[in-house]
């Protein structure tokens, strides 16, 4: 069962505007089923995980496009780099938009490649799994906690009791998870092992696969948590040096994201360190353990799996927008610290991520420090498990999670 991806307009757009378009992300979120619904009927489709389609792609560049000839779809095109040159000479000579069709999984190995050689000529769009919105087929809108905008979506969603919020965060938002075609057990397992052996064994810096399993699931015992390498390290058994660039790895992957602290001149005590959320709660969930959605609502990461999920979500809001996410955190010397901080034109939104169904006034305690560092605050906003959209006070509102 195919699930309405909310990108489709933003491709749609884009297609006739630019004459590539690269769809990058984790593995198994949905780039080419996406694509290929949205394919034309002349549309050739080519996956470069064919070992045949790949040798011809590496050997022999022209005669594949000849072969495929645009428009087409080429798939993992991370596994030929040595096409982009000829793709950006087709470009050049025929100025079409909308010729080329590429997705990726491994960032990390493309990215440079991508913007070197089609620099100017490529619109690149990152993807991640499905969020609330896509599953409960309803207009997605960049989360920036306006309690009108979330009081007009009340009647198109679901309310969703706790046991229903965690079956959500164990399941995480994998397609073949979330609708059904593959039981979850069975999916993070071949997940995992893909990602290590196609994207991880090829990468010089990471010599040991096992290791890098262990980091990972270090890393995912710390979801929710400011980075400390040194920490992370320790555990794993290797240097921070190594930690930091296996961390880079899982990022530039789409595998976690960074959320980097809110700092200017106004705010000196802000401490500096990033802080590390999984994008998928399910292969978290997985990494750490968690085999059922009851045992991890009751387990002590049950507040981090929480605020993952809400990181997570809000993230997608912007992503599936085709935008870059404005999102920060702040927490200083003195103890003082914002879940999250969304800066727009020049305010800043606060945000406090609540495991309960009645944070209380002391859940917006710190908003404040945004005023006295004068800087524009904007309506802030606790995420948390109430069941109705509702003032705190004049200038903060309860947001129910499953409306973000």
């Amino acid at each position: 069962m195919y699930i309405q991806r909310a990108l489709e307009n933003r491709i749609k757009e884009i297609n006739t505007q630019f004459p590539a378009l690269m769809v990058t992300g984790p593995r198994q979120v949905g780039k080419t089923t996406m694509l290929k619904s949205l394919a034309e009927k002349n549309r050739k489709y080519i996956s470069l995980d064919d070992p045949i389609a790949r040798e011809m792609a590496k050997s022999d560049p022209a005669l594949f496009l000849e072969r495929y000839s645009p428009p087409v779809l080429i798939d993992e095109i991370q596994y030929a780099p040595q096409l982009l040159p000829y793709i950006k000479m087709h470009i050049d000579e025929n100025k079409q938009a909308g010729n080329f069709w590429l997705t990726g999984s491994q960032m990390f190995h493309m990215m440079k490649n991508v913007t070197e050689s089609l620099a100017g000529r490529v619109a690149v769009i990152q993807m991640f799994g499905l969020n609330q919105s896509e599953l409960a087929n309803t207009e997605n809108i960049p989360f920036i906690g306006n309690h009108e905008a979330m009081l007009q979506r009340m009647d198109s969603r679901k309310p969703q009791k706790l046991d229903e919020v965690y079956a959500n965060i164990h399941c995480g938002g994998m397609p073949a998870v979330c609708t059904g075609e593959t039981e979850w057990e069975i999916f993070y397992s071949s997940y995992l092992n893909t990602y290590l052996e196609r994207d991880i064994k090829d990468l010089a810096q990471v010599g040991d696969e096992i290791s890098f399993m262990r980091f990972m699931t270090a890393c995912a015992a710390r979801t929710s948590q400011m980075v400390n390498y040194a920490d992370i390290a320790k555990d794993v058994g290797i240097s921070a040096p190594t930690a930091k660039q296996w961390l880079s790895i899982l990022v530039s992957s789409g595998i976690v994201a960074l959320i980097q602290p809110y700092f200017n001149n106004a705010l000196k005590r802000a401490i500096k360190s990033p802080n590390m959320y999984f994008m998928d709660t399910g292969l978290c969930a997985y990494l750490t353990r968690w085999d059922s959605a009851k045992t991890l609502e009751v387990s002590a990461m049950s507040g981090a799996f929480f605020e993952t999920y809400v990181v997570s979500e809000i993230l997608k809001t912007y992503y599936n927008a085709g935008k870059r996410p404005p999102v920060y955190y702040y927490r200083d010397t003195n103890g003082n610290e914002i879940d999250l901080l969304l800066e727009q034109n020049g305010t800043l939104y606060p945000i406090e991520i609540k495991k309960s169904a009645n944070p209380g006034k002391d859940a917006v305690k710190n908003f404040p420090v945004i005023e006295k560092a004068n800087l524009l605050r904007g309506e802030g906003s606790v995420v948390c498990l109430y069941q109705d959209v509702m003032p705190i006070n004049k200038n903060n509102w309860m947001i129910p999670v499953w409306l973000i």
